[in-house]
């Protein structure tokens, strides 16, 4: 559902062996320019002297894909083995793709996840230029290629299990970055450090989690609603509404544009059903999507009702997008509808302004994004138990939101039991919330925290802007949440 997070990561700009472990809690010291290929104070396959490429693929389980150069670094493309179900390794294998920013045994190490797949182009996550350190990525269980072989065994695909993944990778990494961990994701990623510490609240030193929705009771969505006839100036709600409205007055003659459009491109409707269909769930993505990725100021391009068709038309692709309903825009995002409809939950909202126009009541939700071969069972209690964690027993966890975000009307929330936590607002921001967005000293104190948990000096220099690590990954763009 919603295919308005399709922006993570270029909004972001993010963002083992088994068995249960702390890290270590040693200050890092500064690290040298350039990335070191030998390090000290290790045992066995972890031998002094060795380089750090054979270090890592001396880990019983990993293969190497590919070295790509990247200045100041080592950057390795990899495949580690881990059960498909951890509860029973026994019962099979799959390859889990990952990769490995190196830059010295002595830094720190962030461990970032999307929560989707995995580009292998290098870049680095807001907290990992904030200390300056190392980062392991890791794609997602169940997106491709990191996916059980077909016919895959979908009921293993759940948070534990996803965190057990991220467990095995630390347990088998931390052999050789000993030094501090911190794990961080934004969106679905941000849900995804969360859990992982839920699961495995000893693996990590801290956890900065970005925009993270947190739908405790899935059928209570009225938040959503709330932030809709409050968010931004009135003006601008109403010329949101009305445009959204006259998509669908309209919706014949677009939707027989849409259906040419599909033709001549060899898309396919199967899975939500019809162009029609399609085009439904493409105009209620409209008002959330504009939130997520737009800005106030930006409120004078929604166009008027009386604006032609081919202007709105136009304003439709570029807000919500007519390729994402169709059969080859969802079927990158199984994983993640699986997961929302199973699990994880979504958002539903009041359209009172659409009455008499929507032809599909209960069309937009998870399950209309799935392929009906998949069966799909939700889980009501999951996410409580997460929240009840996060409340009682979160330590060193920041979570970061954008008060002009629409996933950030259900956020995480701590309780009396969180020790050493935050959650900070960055005013105005929209799904691309980070620390650098916060006011000047939310600013100042995520970043102390980040610095502290990560063991390193305060005062310490973050790492120069590098314009290829730092930007955004046009490959990722494209996700739900």
């Amino acid at each position: 559902m919603l295919k308005t997070l399709r922006w993570l990561l270029s909004l972001m700009l993010l963002v083992g062996a088994a068995g249960a472990g702390a890290t270590g809690t040693a200050t890092a010291a500064g690290g040298p320019a350039g990335a070191d290929t030998t390090s000290a104070g290790t045992t066995g396959a972890d031998t002094a002297g060795t380089d750090i490429k054979d270090r890592i693929l001396a880990i019983p389980g990993m293969s190497l894909i590919e070295e790509k150069p990247v200045s100041g670094y080592r950057y390795f493309v990899l495949d580690y083995t881990q059960p498909i179900d951890h509860r029973r390794p026994w019962k099979g294998t799959f390859q889990q793709r990952l990769t490995v920013l190196h830059k010295a045994t002595d830094r720190p190490t962030v461990f970032f996840t999307s929560g989707y797949g995995l580009s292998t182009n290098a870049s680095r996550s807001e907290p990992t230029r904030l200390i300056d350190g190392n980062q392991v990525s890791m794609e997602y269980r169940f997106f491709t290629p990191s996916r059980p072989a077909e016919p895959a065994d979908w009921s293993k695909l759940d948070i534990w299990q996803a965190a057990s993944d991220q467990h095995r990778f630390f347990r088998a990494l931390d052999r050789i970055y000993h030094r501090n961990w911190i794990d961080t994701g934004g969106s679905k990623g941000g849900m995804t450090a969360t859990y992982f510490r839920r699961f495995y609240p000893n693996d990590m030193d801290g956890t900065v989690a970005y925009v993270a929705p947190n739908d405790v009771v899935n059928k209570e969505d009225s938040a959503y609603t709330k932030f809709f006839e409050t968010v931004g100036n009135a003006d601008c709600r109403a010329a949101l509404n009305a445009v959204q409205r006259e998509a669908l007055v309209r919706r014949d003659e677009i939707v027989a544009r849409y259906q040419r459009y599909a033709d001549t491109n060899s898309l396919t409707f199967t899975t939500v059903g019809s162009a029609d269909k399609a085009y439904e769930n493409v105009v209620l993505d409209l008002v959330w999507a504009f939130w997520q990725y737009h800005l106030e100021s930006e409120c004078p391009t929604v166009p008027k009702p009386t604006a032609t068709t081919d202007e709105l038309y136009s304003f439709i692709d570029t807000i919500s997008g007519f390729d994402f309903y169709t059969d080859q825009g969802l079927s990158y995002y199984t994983p993640y509808y699986y997961q929302a409809g199973t699990q994880l939950g979504a958002p539903t909202f009041a359209t009172p302004h659409l009455k008499g126009l929507l032809r599909y009541p209960g069309i937009y939700q998870p399950r209309s994004y799935v392929p009906r071969s998949i069966p799909m069972t939700f889980q009501p209690w999951a996410m409580p138990d997460v929240d009840n964690w996060v409340q009682h027993h979160a330590q060193r966890v920041l979570f970061v939101y954008g008060t002009n975000d629409p996933w950030g009307a259900e956020p995480f929330r701590l309780g009396k039991g969180a020790k050493d936590s935050f959650v900070m607002w960055a005013p105005g921001a929209n799904h691309g919330a980070n620390i650098a967005k916060l006011n000047p000293a939310d600013n100042a104190k995520a970043t102390a925290e980040v610095l502290k948990w990560a063991g390193v000096t305060p005062g310490t220099t973050l790492a120069p802007f590098n314009a290829k690590l730092d930007v955004r990954d046009d490959v990722m763009e494209r996700r739900p949440l």
